[in-house]
C-alpha cells in the first residue's frame, strides 16, 4: 500500500469541507473522557488519539494483509458499528500488582464486509486495538500495518535491537524520533514522552498463533511502524541451546480464520506514576486458562548460578553436587524460602534423561520435601522440547515445583505457540513456569498463571560480565519493562559497591550501587517468583538482611506509588495483608525523599527500617537498620546515597 501521511486536523477539514472524500469518522472516548479515539474510514484505516483534547498519536494507518492481494484495511466498507461500555472488576489467580483489579472501558468495533472487523477499547489507561477476522478455514497473514505516528520530534526510550534472534535484555537509550536511523529497530515495550510530561509505552498482549510485534520508524515521519519476524522455513541448531533461523517464510503466520487477533496496546499516563499501577496488559489477555490453579504458590528462591555455587564455611566441595544443594534447601528451610532452583549443570547437555554422577534427584528432591522446600529446574527450550512428554513426567514424580526454560531467543508464530504449548503441558503437571531467554510478557500469565515470571529484560546477571548494569537503569525499568508484566531481575547481591569501585567478577559478582538498592528491590520490582541471587553463606553472614528479605511477600493485594520519574528515583508501597512494605530506590545522583503515610490505616505501626549508611556513598554496603513506632500523620525524610536505596516493613502493633 502507498504511503500517506496527514495531521488529524487536517483530515477533519478535509472530511467536514468535501462530501466527496467520503470519509466516515468515528469516536470513541475513556470512561473519565480524557482519551478520545478517532478512527477515520477512507481508501484506508487510520487512527489517532488526544489526551486531555491535546493531540498524541498522529494518523496512524492500520491494515492485515492475507494471501492473494487481499489486504484487510484498503477500501474498506462498513457494515455495521457496535458500540458498547464494560466496567467489572478482576481477580487474577496470582496477584502481581493487586487483589483486584478494575476493568473500565468503552468499546467500538467496526464491522466490516470483508468479514473482519476492528475493536478499539479507550480505558483511562490508554487505548488498544485488535483485529477479529470471520473466514472459513486457514488464512495466511503475509503482513500487518500497525502505524504509530506522532505530531511532533518525541524524546523515546527506545530498546535498540540489533537482530529477530534475541533475549530482548536492552537499555533503554534516549533518542528524539528524528536521530533513529531507518535501519534502526526495537523490541516491545517502548516508551514516547510527549509534551508535558505525558508518556505513552506501547506493547501487545494476547499474542497466541501469531509473531511479537517490534517498531522501527517510518522515514521521514515522526513515525514507527510494526515490524514483525516471517515464519522460519530453515533452522541450524549450532550448539544445545541455540537453534538460529537461516530462512524465512514470505508470510507472518499461517492461522485460523476465525480469530482475534493481538491487542496493541498504547498505555498514556500523564504521571510517570501511572505506569507502574497500569494493568493493561494483563486486562486484555485471555482469561485463565486452568480449571484448578490452587496449586500454583508464588515466593522467593534460593539461586545458585549468579553465585556460582560459592558457598564456604562447609566440609565439603561446593559446586554441582547433592551436598551442596542440600545445604541450599536447608538454608531455604531455615528462612522461609519457599524453593531453591538447579540451574545449569544438573544434566548432561543435550540429554534430560542423563543426570550428571555428582547429582542424586531423588535423594535430593526427597530431602527438599522433607524440609517444605520445593525444587525447580532449569532446562535447555530445545531439549526440553525433544524431550517434551517424558520430562515433564519424570518431574512430576520427582516432586519437581517448577521449571526455568531458558535460550528461546524469538518471537516468530512458531516460537509463540511454544510458549502456550510448554504453558500448558506444565500445567497438566502442575509445574511452574519460568521462561529466561525471552520475549517480553505478552499476556501469557492470564491464561497460565502457572507461567509465574519471565526475563526479557537486562538483569543482575549482566554484573558478572559488564559494568553498565546501573542503578539508572534499575529505576527504569519499572516504568516501561514492568508495565508488561513481571520481571525476573534476580535481586539481592549482598556484596555491594558504588560505581567507581565496581569490579566485574564471574566466579565472585557484585551489584553496582547500595545494600539497601538491592533491598528495595524486593518491594519494587515486581516477581511473583523473586529469585534471592546471592549464596547462602553469604546470605547467613549477612542475617539482619536476609531476615528481612525472607519476610517480603512476592505478590501483593495493593500498590501505591509514593513518588516516581522515570530513570531518577521511585518509591512504591504495597500491601499484604495488614503489612505494609516500602521500597525506593535512586539513580547514580544522591537523593533525599519525603514520604507521606497517609496510606496507612489509623493506629500505630512498628517500622523496620533498612536505609543507606552514613558512608554507602563509599562503601555500597553499608547500612543502617533502625526499628521505631509511625502512624499515618508522619512523614518519613530518606536521605538515598548514589544508586541508594531505602526499604521498611510496617507492622500494626498489637493492641
Amino acid at each position: 500500500m502507498k504511503k500517506s501521511f496527514f495531521s488529524l486536523s487536517a483530515i477533519l477539514i478535509i472530511a467536514f469541507l468535501s462530501f466527496d472524500a467520503e470519509a466516515q469518522i468515528f469516536n470513541l472516548k475513556s470512561p473519565n473522557n480524557s482519551i478520545e479515539v478517532s478512527i477515520i474510514i477512507e481508501n484506508d484505516i487510520h487512527y489517532a488519539v488526544k489526551f486531555k483534547d491535546k493531540l498524541v498519536l498522529d494518523y496512524s494507518r492500520i491494515s492485515l494483509s492475507l494471501d492473494q492481494d487481499v489486504v484487510l484495511g484498503s477500501m474498506p466498507e462498513v457494515k455495521k458499528v457496535i458500540k458498547d461500555h464494560h466496567e467489572g472488576v478482576l481477580y487474577p489467580v496470582v496477584s502481581v500488582k493487586s487483589s483486584s483489579i478494575s476493568e473500565n472501558f468503552n468499546s467500538l468495533e467496526i464491522v466490516f464486509k470483508k468479514k473482519f472487523s476492528i475493536e478499539f477499547r479507550a480505558f483511562n489507561e490508554g487505548v488498544a486495538y485488535r483485529f477479529k477476522t470471520r473466514m472459513k478455514g486457514e488464512i495466511v497473514v503475509k503482513n500487518e500495518e500497525a502505524d504509530f505516528g506522532f505530531p511532533n520530534d518525541f524524546m523515546t526510550y527506545f530498546p535498540e535491537e540489533t537482530s529477530f534472534h534475541s533475549h530482548n535484555e536492552r537499555y533503554y537509550k534516549n533518542y528524539k524520533i528524528s536521530e533513529i536511523k531507518d535501519e534502526q529497530f526495537c523490541s516491545l515495550p517502548m516508551l514516547v514522552e510527549a509534551e508535558g510530561g505525558v508518556k505513552m509505552v506501547i506493547t501487545e498482549t494476547d499474542l497466541e498463533d501469531y509473531p511479537g510485534m517490534w517498531l522501527k520508524p517510518s522515514s521521514g515521519y515522526f513515525e514507527f511502524t510494526g515490524i514483525f519476524p516471517a515464519y522460519p522455513s530453515k533452522e541450524v541448531q549450532e550448539n544445545d541451546r541455540s537453534v538460529r533461523v537461516t530462512e524465512r517464510e514470505d508470510y507472518l503466520a499461517k492461522t485460523k480464520g476465525e480469530r482475534s487477533f493481538p491487542w496493541r496496546i498504547i498505555a498514556i499516563a500523564e504521571n510517570d506514576a501511572d505506569l507502574i499501577t497500569n494493568q493493561l496488559s494483563y486486562i486484555l489477555a485471555k482469561p485463565n486458562q486452568i480449571k484448578d490453579a490452587s496449586w500454583i504458590k508464588p515466593g522467593k528462591v534460593a539461586w545458585d548460578w549468579w553465585n556460582y555455587n560459592n558457598i564456604y564455611g562447609v566440609d565439603f566441595e561446593a559446586g554441582v553436587n547433592t551436598k551442596t544443594y542440600k545445604y541450599y534447601i536447608d538454608f531455604a528451610a531455615k528462612y522461609g524460602i519457599e524453593y531453591i532452583i538447579m540451574d545449569e549443570g544438573w544434566y548432561e547437555l543435550g540429554d534430560l534423561s542423563k543426570i550428571v554422577p555428582e547429582i542424586d534427584m531423588e535423594e535430593i528432591t526427597t530431602y527438599a520435601k522433607s524440609k517444605g522446600v520445593g525444587v525447580i529446574l532449569w532446562v535447555v527450550w530445545k531439549t526440553l522440547d525433544d524431550q517434551l512428554d517424558e520430562s515433564l513426567a519424570q518431574f512430576e514424580k520427582w516432586g519437581v515445583k517448577g521449571i526455568k526454560v531458558d535460550f528461546m531467543q524469538r518471537d516468530d508464530q512458531w516460537m509463540v505457540n511454544y510458549y502456550h504449548k510448554i504453558a500448558r503441558k506444565a500445567a497438566d503437571h502442575h509445574l511452574l513456569v519460568d521462561f529466561h531467554g525471552n520475549y517480553k510478557p505478552s499476556g501469557l500469565r492470564r491464561a497460565y498463571p502457572n507461567v509465574i515470571t519471565r526475563e526479557g529484560l537486562r538483569g543482575l546477571e549482566h554484573n558478572k560480565w559488564a559494568d553498565t548494569q546501573t542503578p539508572t537503569h534499575n529505576v527504569t525499568i519499572p516504568f516501561i519493562r514492568m508495565l508488561a508484566g513481571p520481571m525476573d531481575y534476580t535481586p539481592g547481591a549482598m556484596i555491594n559497591a558504588q560505581q567507581k569501585n565496581f569490579r566485574i567478577s564471574w566466579n565472585r559478582p557484585m551489584s553496582m550501587g547500595t545494600r539497601c538498592h538491592q533491598l528495595a528491590m524486593y518491594v519494587v520490582f515486581e516477581s511473583p517468583l523473586q529469585m534471592m541471587a546471592d549464596n547462602p553463606s553469604n546470605y547467613m553472614k549477612e542475617e539482619e538482611c536476609t531476615r528481612f528479605i525472607a519476610k517480603i511477600p512476592t505478590v501483593w493485594d495493593e500498590t501505591k506509588v509514593l513518588k516516581a520519574k522515570i530513570g531518577e528515583v521511585i518509591a512504591i508501597a504495597r500491601r499484604k495483608g495488614e503489612k505494609w512494605y516500602v521500597g525506593a530506590m535512586t539513580n547514580l545522583d544522591a537523593r533525599n525523599l519525603e514520604i507521606d503515610l497517609s496510606f496507612l490505616e489509623k493506629g500505630s505501626y512498628k517500622a523496620e527500617i533498612f536505609k543507606d549508611g552514613k558512608n554507602a556513598h563509599r562503601y555500597g554496603s553499608d547500612y543502617i537498620m533502625e526499628m521505631t513506632n509511625v502512624n499515618r500523620d508522619q512523614k518519613f525524610k530518606l536521605e538515598l546515597a548514589p544508586g541508594g536505596g531505602w526499604a521498611a516493613i510496617l507492622s500494626p502493633s498489637q493492641k
